[in-house]
């Protein structure tokens, strides 16, 4: 049986914290994929590899939301929120992507709304709570 996953070794994690994000060819994506209306002309196969692709950022930014929410207090409002958009992000992510156009929007929408929150949260005042 061939799998359709790669599994990269990383016992320093380094991936997650020390990688920085291309976040320019990630908005250059995103835009690109939402600005398409109707059909794409694509091949499924193009628009599977542009949804991993999208979804590799979508966990990568997610993970920079996760630290940067981490440096906040508990109590922060800015936090709360924080949870309900990784969730929410956790629970997309776990649907498989699919060679659609459809599916490719919906992961550029939501590395939209990751560095949305990612810049939310780092202009969010840390010493107190809102």
């Amino acid at each position: 049986m061939n799998s359709t996953h790669q599994v990269l070794h990383d016992p320093e994690g380094r991936f997650d914290t020390e990688l920085p994000l291309d976040r320019e060819l990630h908005q250059s994506l995103v835009k690109a994929v939402l600005g398409r209306t109707g059909d794409s002309g694509l091949p499924p196969a193009d628009l599977q590899q542009i949804a991993l692709l999208l979804t590799g950022a979508a966990r990568a930014v997610a993970a920079d939301v996760r630290r940067a929410a981490d440096l906040l207090p508990e109590d922060h409002a800015a936090r709360a929120l924080t949870d309900v958009v990784l969730e929410e992000a956790d629970r997309r992510l776990s649907v498989p992507a699919e060679g659609t156009a459809r599916c490719a929007q919906n992961r550029a929408r939501l590395v939209r709304a990751l560095y949305e929150r990612l810049d939310r949260l780092a202009a969010a005042p840390v010493d107190r709570a809102v």
